[in-house]
């Protein structure tokens, strides 16, 4: 196998719109995982013409409906968090994803080789990175798909 961005990225994939609900997001992130058969927790973000505007990932959507001041939770004994999360998805729904995306992507070229795609990840703490040669979206790679690389290698080194 190789060790570039080619060889691993993923080429089948769902995008989500600017323009689109947070719960009409979610629709897409359970698609997904049904058209991988894996959990996706982040999906890339297209305009109009298909190029890439930003990324949604589940991280982005926890920010949004965690509670401000929830910190403090852990220190109240009688808090009652009945119906919290049902409020918190209803809020968070209603809003559009171009309001809570992540802008500033980094994305990586095809040639872009397996050790450099690890470094990017650790220094930047993603775990997805899209795959484009100039404006086109060619895929993306997943650090799932980067770690079962690093174990094929591991094991080809054993022999």
């Amino acid at each position: 196998m190789g060790y570039t961005a080619k060889d691993i990225m993923d080429r089948t994939y769902l995008t989500v719109q600017p323009d689109m609900t947070i719960r009409e997001a979610v629709q897409v992130f359970q698609r997904a995982g049904e058209q991988t058969g894996r959990r996706v927790f982040g999906l890339m973000v297209t305009d109009y013409r298909d190029h890439l505007v930003g990324m949604l990932s589940l991280y982005d959507i926890f920010l949004l409906i965690r509670p401000k001041h929830s910190h403090i939770w852990g220190e109240m004994q009688d808090l009652d968090l009945t119906g919290m999360v049902t409020l918190a998805c209803q809020r968070a729904g209603r809003l559009l994803v171009g309001d809570i995306m992540t802008t500033e992507v980094v994305t990586i070229t095809p040639d872009t080789h397996l050790l450099y795609i690890v470094d990017i990840m650790l220094k930047k703490h993603v775990r997805r990175i899209p795959v484009v040669a100039g404006e086109r979206i060619l895929g993306i790679v997943y650090i799932s798909r980067v770690f079962e690389q690093l174990l094929e290698a591991f094991r080809a080194a054993e022999e």
